[in-house]
């Protein structure tokens, strides 16, 4: 598949792009300073791009089976930048007649899994007060994808971490898995190139955790 990847240089972006290539898809990395993205491969090209102009955009993302974004806050201090961003995407995928968009989300954002323990739901409301600019900023770009003419998903992990690769994950269309506190951003990756051709993740929240 042809791809687009926004958010390249982050934690999960660049495991997109290296999955990607590594599976012998064409990727086209979006990015601010092309420095930062460590990932190379025959595969793959670099463009760097205004995120803040549509018209930019358009041809990082012209004739592309698919665009996954890793756009996001790095801390409360950036809350607002998902929406911002992720609204740039969609007018310019939009332009472009370009349908399948997968981004990454939050749990928090999301339902409960059902039958969560009260532990569990006490530490999402924890979290959710921590980082509330954060996780409204997260509903507002969700609901931008609802507006929005594209086959979306929305990928919502728990607390992210730093770890190779396993494969082996749990994901809950329309909810969450029950007990998930964790999960590698490898996996988020994985997970995220899985659903892409996937017709049952479209226009739905999907929970992803260990």
């Amino acid at each position: 598949m042809k791809l687009t990847v926004f958010g390249a240089t982050g934690g999960i972006g660049q495991e997109i792009v290296r999955q990607a290539l590594d599976s012998g898809h064409r990727v086209t990395a979006v990015v601010r300073d092309p420095v930062r993205l460590t990932v190379t491969g025959a595969g793959l090209e670099v463009v760097r791009a205004d995120l803040t102009d549509p018209r930019s955009l358009r041809p990082a993302v012209a004739g592309r089976d698919a665009v996954l974004s890793g756009l996001g806050a790095r801390g409360r201090k950036d809350a607002g930048v998902a929406a911002r961003l992720t609204r740039v995407v969609l007018a310019a995928m939009e332009a472009e007649s370009v349908r399948r968009l997968l981004v990454v989300s939050a749990a928090p954002v999301g339902p409960d899994a059902e039958g969560a323990a009260l532990v569990d739901r006490a530490m999402r409301t924890v979290i959710s007060g921590l980082l509330k600019g954060v996780y409204a900023d997260l509903r507002e770009m969700e609901a931008e994808l609802g507006r929005s003419a594209t086959d979306w998903t929305a990928v919502r992990p728990p607390r992210l971490q730093d770890k190779p690769l396993t494969g082996s994950y749990r994901t809950v269309v329309g909810g969450f898995p029950l007990g998930g506190r964790f999960v590698g951003r490898a996996d988020v990756a994985h997970a995220m190139l899985a659903m892409t051709d996937d017709p049952g993740t479209v226009k739905q929240g999907v929970g992803v955790a260990y």
